[in-house]
């Protein structure tokens, strides 16, 4: 599936990915290939992008946002982001 995560800024991330973990509102949850559409708010906390199945990561810290998740494509919307060395 495609991620894109994008701030007023710039765009991040850009790339295909075996899934996304997130921070939601109520709490962390995870996004995989063939997600049922959806729409979420993020509250801010650490965003973990699976790059692969072989457990390859990468992290980002965020600020409050959205996700929009439609046709295998990730959108994530956040008012702010940095990546981060794990």
């Amino acid at each position: 599936m495609n991620l894109e995560i994008l701030t007023p800024e710039k765009k991040l991330y850009s790339g295909n990915v075996y899934g996304v973990q997130l921070p939601g509102t109520t709490g962390l949850f995870e996004v995989l290939e063939k997600h049922a559409p959806l729409v979420s708010a993020l509250k801010a906390g650490r965003l973990k992008v699976l790059k692969d199945r072989n457990n390859q990561v990468s992290y980002f810290d965020i600020q409050g946002g959205f996700v929009e998740v439609l046709n295998n494509n990730v959108t994530v919307l956040v008012e702010g982001a940095n990546a981060v060395e794990a």
